[in-house]
Formats: structure tokens, sequence, C-alpha cells
């Protein structure tokens, strides 16, 4: 595979009258426009959080990769902060997608979007709704809320609930959110609580840098009946599906019991290795080969 080395530089958008911020990487060669692969992080994540690395290795393979943390995230603006809304995330997306056609050197025939765990499944959404969206990647994704419930734990859920609950009267009286952490210890009212979500996910924070381990609590009113899986046989265009055999957030089986109702289209890649392991080595230098590999593949960037 041909490799170029990147660029990247901090740009900006709009969301709904709402600033998005992220990056955009280009690829050294010159010439024709390039396509572009979109990608944003999964349940409550940012950018600094091993995206890079992917766009990274993306825009060495020919791509341009425009990064961006969601509304009320990250370097985004948008309040309250650490507001976690399916609707509006899914329109962030939409928006990046705007902003991604409008830009000098850039193919707009030829649109990628890649999205991890939480965001796995909402480029399933989008791409079944968006004829602009030429290939996506989604990787351990959150497919099925039914399905992911049930890996907090009962009581656990139930403490979600109660926050979510307080979380909802404290938006209609406009006061503060009622937050929820995002991961905990097993037992633990949190998102996500399975053994290895605390030490995984937070093993993706830079050193020196502070991520905010909450969000407010209505997203537990919406999550569990949250199933993305279900556009997946709805996309038309190739889908790069990567599935973690040994995840504890995002079960394996659901995901693939979408896949096999899907079509041919859908390219189904097995990985022995837990929800976080594929962010790092050694599991990220495969995965994302094959990703790039992929990318390469179906939308030709030389």
């Amino acid at each position: 595979m041909m490799t170029t080395t990147p660029t990247r530089a901090d740009i900006e958008f709009q969301s709904a009258g709402t600033t998005v911020r992220g990056w955009l990487y280009r690829p050294s060669a010159t010439g024709a426009a390039a396509p572009v692969v979109i990608l944003a992080h999964g349940l409550g994540a940012v950018r600094e959080m091993r995206l890079d690395a992917f766009a990274e290795r993306f825009a060495a393979a020919g791509f341009a990769a425009l990064v961006f943390d969601y509304r009320h995230f990250g370097a985004s603006d948008g309040t309250p902060r650490q507001l976690l809304s399916i609707g509006r995330q899914l329109d962030d997306w939409s928006a990046a997608i705007d902003y991604a056609t409008s830009l000098d050197g850039i193919d707009p025939t030829r649109i990628a979007l890649f999205g991890t765990s939480f965001s796995g499944g909402h480029v399933l959404r989008v791409a079944a709704n968006d004829r602009r969206v030429a290939a996506v990647v989604s990787q351990c994704p959150f497919t099925d809320g039914p399905a992911s419930a049930p890996t907090v734990g009962f009581r656990p859920l139930l403490g979600i609930a109660v926050r979510a609950i307080l979380d909802t009267v404290a938006a209609i009286l406009r006061r503060p959110p009622v937050t929820v952490p995002l991961t905990g210890a097993p037992g633990q009212v949190a998102l996500m609580n399975a053994p290895d979500a605390a030490p995984g996910y937070n093993g993706l924070v830079p050193q020196q840098f502070t991520h905010v381990n909450e969000v407010a609590a209505r997203i537990g009113l919406t999550l569990p009946l949250y199933r993305p899986g279900r556009s997946l046989r709805k996309i038309g265009v190739p889908v790069f599906l990567g599935v973690c055999l040994e995840d504890s957030v995002a079960p394996p089986r659901r995901t693939l019991r979408y896949a096999a109702q899907a079509g041919t289209n859908v390219e189904v890649h097995e990985y022995p290795a837990g929800h976080f392991d594929i962010y790092v080595p050694p599991h990220f230098d495969e995965v994302v080969g094959d990703e790039a590999a992929f990318l390469v593949q179906h939308l030709r960037p030389f």
C-alpha cells in the first residue's frame, strides 16, 4: 500500500448554530481531489483518545481525515457540558459531512465514515439515510441497547434510571444536569462497569490530559432502547464491521446476528480482543491495517 506523510490543521464548523471543532488531516500527495474519512468517538470520549492514531494511518494511506468532537464534549461548544444526546450526535455527523463536501481538495463522491463503539452504531444510522456516504467503517460497534444494558447489572441499571429521571426533571427546571459516571468498577452505578471498562477506557486518555468521566444522566432513558444495528441491512455501500469477540460492552453475538441479516456489502472482521483492546497495540496495528486496506479497495485514493 502506498503511504504519504500527512499534515494536520485545526478546523471548526457549525452544527445547529453551535461550533464543532476538530482536526483535518491531509495526505501529502497532490493532484486529484482526495477521498475523506470522517471520524468521531464513542460514549463520552473525545478525539484525543486515540482517534488521532487512526486518522494518521488513514491519511498516510492517501485519505483526508476529518476528526471532530461532538457538541457538548471536548473542544466543541455546547451547553450544558457533557450532554449526550443521540439525536444531536447524529445531527453532528450530518454537519460534518456538509463541511467535508465544502472543502477544496476533497472529493465529495468519496466520503467514508469511521465510527467506534457508540459511534460505530451512529455511522450505521447515518449511512442508511445519507446517500453522500460511499463507505463505512464500524468497529466494536454498539448495535443494540437491549443487548448491552444487561452487561451493566440490575442494581446499577436501577441507579442509572433514578439519576436519569432526576436529570430529566432538572432539565425541565433549567437546573444543572444530574450526572452519571461513564465508567466504574463492577457493580458500581456507571454506563460501563465491566471489569475491563474503567482501565480500558481510561487507558485511552493521554497523560496530562483531563477527561471528564461523567455525562448528563438523561441518556439512561434512551440508551437502552437505541438499536442502530437495525440500520445495517438498509445500507447499500461497502461496510467494514470490526467485531471484538471478547467484547464486554457491546455484545458481539447480537452484532453478528445483524450482520447475518444484512447484504453481501457488509464485510465482517472478527478479532479475538476485548472492547478496548483494538485501540492500542498489538491489536491496533492489525485492525487499522485491515480498515485502511478496505478503504483503499473501495475508495481508491491513488
